[in-house]
C-alpha cells in the first residue's frame, strides 16, 4: 500500500510524529488501539473521520518502518 499521501509528518504538529492526512490522531494512536483489542470497526466509530484505509495505511507505515530498522541493525 502507498501510505505516503495518507500518513504526514509536520514539524509543528504533534511534535513531529506520523499524523493521518494531517490530523492530530498519530500512527502511534492508531496501532495502540489495535493492540490494546480495539477492532478496526471501533475505531472508526470513535473517530468519524477516519477511514478503513487510513488504517491500513497506519499498519502498512509501521510495517516498512520495522522492515527498515531490521535492515539498519544489520
Amino acid at each position: 500500500m502507498d501510505y505516503q499521501h495518507i500518513i504526514t509528518i509536520e514539524s509543528g504538529k504533534r511534535s513531529g510524529k506520523p499524523c493521518i492526512r494531517g490530523m492530530r490522531i498519530t500512527v502511534y494512536d492508531i496501532l495502540e488501539y489495535l493492540a490494546g483489542g480495539m477492532t478496526e470497526a471501533e475505531i472508526l466509530e470513535d473517530f468519524s473521520e477516519l477511514t478503513s484505509e487510513d488504517i491500513k495505511a497506519c499498519l502498512a507505515f509501521a510495517a516498512d518502518r520495522e522492515k527498515k530498522l531490521f535492515v539498519a541493525s544489520l
